[in-house]
């Protein structure tokens, strides 16, 4: 009988995950070394030994279907520059990207669990073999899919990986248009950085936070009170004017906002063209970094690959 204090001794000398130390001592008949052997030969010790170190490098990828109905982007982080420009990450990547337009998960646990091909079990599993492999720490960090069954889903990858924008368009008529319109947005929200669609969707709770450091600001510049509650409200509309998607200035026509670009391509279609959602992935946002000498980081790089 595998005992759960076993699991634990195995799981604290290989930093293995349970299942798969369960797995192995099942198939070792509970003899700790052995099972310690077949996690090695599988690559899941080791992969396990540096899930610690901080992956903020990496690629972030879309794939759209053959007719734009649907589309996904996803993010797949590596510890260095290096690895991210390798063929098998790279080559994963991508394959994660298609498997993402494909799934129906909703969160990344349930994705990463999903097959990824005939002989490489989930992709979890090809994210731990090519760990293995390449002796860096990875994961597939973020996702997300979009379907326009009247529109378009189309997208925009700059900096070679670093940013990376999905959105989808609805319109009751087809149109050949669609797929440019969606382009020229998506590399607004690439360039630009939207937080929102409309004003609809802030957040009251982080407008009025908005507010209280305009009103703060205003006060440290010496303002009267009612002068400072002025400047605050200018501020918040040009805080939600710098946010809000359809209120932004469009990047290509500086005497456009996205409304009146969006109005425009409309009446040229005739029929409505409406923006159902967006979203930008920028790699490695929101990963605090270890900052490391890069000496030190070569000196690491030429020893794996010895």
């Amino acid at each position: 009988m595998i005992t759960a204090q076993v699991v634990k001794e195995l799981r604290e000398r290989t930093g293995a995950g349970m299942m798969d130390c369960k797995k192995a001592l099942t198939e070792t008949d509970g003899d700790v070394e052995k099972a310690i052997e077949v996690l090695r030969e599988r690559g899941l010790a080791a992969a396990a030994k540096k899930s610690g170190r901080v992956a903020s490098e990496g690629l972030v990828e879309t794939y759209l279907s053959e007719d734009k109905k649907s589309g996904a982007i996803v993010e797949v982080n590596c510890e260095t520059d290096f690895v991210s420009a390798n063929e098998g990450f790279l080559a994963l990547v991508k394959n994660v990207a298609k498997k993402a337009e494909a799934t129906n998960a909703t969160e990344i646990e349930a994705f990463t669990n999903e097959k990824y091909n005939e002989t490489d079990g989930t992709i979890k599993d090809a994210v731990t073999a090519l760990i293995a492999k390449l002796g860096e720490n990875m994961s597939v960090r973020r996702f997300k899919k979009f379907t326009a069954p009247k529109g378009v889903v189309e997208s925009y990858i700059h900096g070679g990986g670093r940013i990376a924008v999905l959105i989808a368009l609805n319109c009751e008529k087809e149109s050949d248009e669609l797929a440019g319109i969606a382009k020229d947005l998506a590399m607004q929200v690439a360039a630009a950085n939207p937080l929102f669609l409309d004003r609809t969707q802030v957040d009251v709770e982080e407008l009025d936070k908005e507010r209280q450091i305009y009103k703060v600001q205003a006060m440290n510049e010496g303002k009267p009170e009612n002068i400072a509650e002025k400047m605050v409200e200018g501020r918040i509309q040009k805080y939600l004017k710098e946010t809000c998607l359809l209120e932004q200035v469009w990047i290509r026509n500086s005497d456009y906002t996205i409304t009146k670009y969006l109005n425009e391509k409309s009446k040229e279609i005739g029929a409505e063209i409406k923006v159902a959602s967006f979203v930008r992935f920028e790699k490695g946002e929101g990963i605090e970094k270890k900052e490391e000498n890069f000496a030190e980081e070569v000196q690491r790089q030429m020893e794996q690959s010895k």
